[in-house]
C-alpha cells in the first residue's frame, strides 16, 4: 500500500512499512511519527512469535524511537524489548527495522506500481549495456513505467563488471579468436560469459522507493525474491547467497548486479541455462585466489545450468518466468520505444563502443 504522508506539527500521521523476507514471512509495521518519534507502533505479519506478550513487548520498544533512527538502532531496540527468550520465526529484528524505515521513508509495494514487460528480439551485447542505462533513466523520470525486461542476444560475449581489469579478466586473443565481443557494463560485480541461447538474463528498472529503507544487502533478494518462488515451482530447491547469487543444490544458477540512478534501481541477473565449458575456460581467466576462497577447483563446476535442473526448453523457462511474474504483481507489454532506441544509438556511440570505457580499468 502506498505510504500517507506525514502532517506537519506535533499530530502524528499513520504510515505503513511491509517487508516480506526472503524464503520467509511478511513483516508489516503501522507507526504515527509525531515531534520526530514513533508512536502508536503496531507490529503484524504472518509471522511465528513465541510468547504471545512479546508482540506488544516490541510495539513498546520501538515506541518514542526517533524517527531517524537507522536499521541498527531499531534492531537492537526490538532485540532488547522482546527478551532473550522470544522464538521469532520467519522473521527477526533485522526485518522489523527494516519494515519500521519502509514506513517512516514512504516506501512502495510490487503493487503499487504498473509493471510493463519489454521481450524482444536478439540484440548485440553494446545495445543491451547502452539500454540498461536509458531504461533506468527513464523510469527515473517517470517517463516509463517500472520496467522487466529479458535479454536476447546476437552474438557471444564477455560482460565485465564496472569495476574489473580487461587483461586479468579476459584473454583477449582467444576471446577474438572464438569472435567473442568484450563490453563493459554499469553494474559492479564479475564477468559473465555469454552466448546467444545459453543464458536466461534479465533486467528489473524499479523506482527508489520500492527499496527505499533496506540495504543495499537486502534490496538484491528482494528484488529477486519473485524468481526464486517461480524456480520453486518449477520443482527446483534454490536460495539467495549473499551478496548476490542465486544458487540451488547442484550449484551456482546465476548472480545479480545493481546500479543506483538518482530516483530509480537496475537491478539485473544472468542465469545459466547451458554453458559451453571449454569455450569458457579459454575466454575467461579465473584467477587462484578466487578459486580457493570457494574451495572448488573450477568455475566451470561453480555452475549448474537451468537446461539440466528443469529439463525445460529455454524459451519455456523465461514464459514460466514471465507468468510468474504477472500472477505476482501484474504486466503488460510496454515495448522499446523509438526515443529509447536514439538515445541508446548515441549512447554507445559517446560511451560503450569507446576504448575509453571498455578498457578504463585495462
Amino acid at each position: 500500500m502506498p505510504a500517507a504522508g506525514m502532517a506537519a506539527g506535533r499530530k502524528g500521521a499513520g504510515v505503513r512499512g511491509e517487508y516480506k523476507v526472503p524464503g520467509g514471512k511478511l513483516v508489516a509495521v503501522d507507526v504515527e511519527v509525531a515531534d520526530g518519534r514513533l508512536e502508536q507502533v503496531r507490529l503484524s505479519g504472518d509471522f511465528f512469535l513465541e510468547p504471545d506478550e512479546a508482540l506488544e513487548d516490541i510495539n513498546a520498544a520501538l515506541t518514542g524511537l526517533p524517527q531517524q533512527a537507522d536499521a541498527e538502532q531499531l534492531a537492537a531496540a526490538v532485540r532488547a524489548g522482546a527478551g532473550p527468550d522470544v522464538r521469532m520465526v520467519g522473521f527477526s529484528p533485522e526485518a522489523v527495522a527494516t519494515a519500521v524505515r519502509r514506513a517512516v521513508s514512504h516506501a512502495t509495494g510490487w503493487g503499487d506500481h504498473d509493471w510493463r514487460l519489454v521481450r524482444d528480439g536478439p540484440r548485440t551485447p553494446l545495445e543491451h549495456m547502452a539500454l540498461d542505462e536509458v531504461l533506468a533513466t527513464e523510469v527515473a523520470a517517470g517517463r516509463r513505467a517500472p520496467t522487466l525486461r529479458w535479454w536476447e542476444w546476437s552474438d557471444p560475449a564477455v560482460i565485465i563488471g564496472s569495476f574489473q581489469s580487461v587483461r586479468n579478466e579476459v584473454d583477449t586473443e582467444a576471446a577474438a579468436r572464438h569472435g567473442v565481443q568484450v563490453v563493459r557494463r554499469i553494474t559492479g560485480g564479475g564477468a559473465m560469459f555469454v552466448e546467444p541461447g545459453n543464458t536466461v538474463t534479465y533486467s528489473l528498472y524499479v523506482p527508489e522507493s520500492l527499496v527505499a529503507g533496506m540495504s543495499f544487502a537486502d534490496s538484491y533478494a528482494f528484488l529477486d525474491d519473485w524468481v526464486l518462488g517461480v524456480l520453486g515451482e518449477l520443482g527446483l530447491n534454490v536460495w539467495y547467497q549473499p551478496l548476490n547469487d542465486i544458487t540451488s543444490d547442484g550449484g551456482k544458477i546465476g548472480g545479480a548486479a545493481q546500479k543506483r540512478v538518482p530516483g530509480a534501481v537496475l537491478h539485473h541477473v544472468t542465469m545459466s541455462y547451458d554453458i559451453d565449458a571449454a569455450k569458457l575456460g579459454e575466454v575467461l581467466r579465473v584467477g587462484q585466489e578466487k578459486l580457493s576462497d570457494k574451495g572448488i577447483a573450477s568455475a566451470v563446476r561453480r555452475v549448474d545450468p537451468l537446461r539440466r535442473q528443469t529439463g525445460l526448453a529455454r524459451s519455456v523457462v523465461i514464459d514460466r518466468l514471465t507468468e510468474g511474474f504477472r500472477r505476482r504483481f501484474g504486466l503488460a507489454d510496454g515495448p522499446v520505444t523509438e526515443a529509447e532506441e536514439a538515445a541508446a544509438r548515441e549512447l554507445i556511440a559517446a560511451k560503450y563502443d569507446t576504448a575509453a570505457w571498455t578498457h578504463r580499468v585495462p
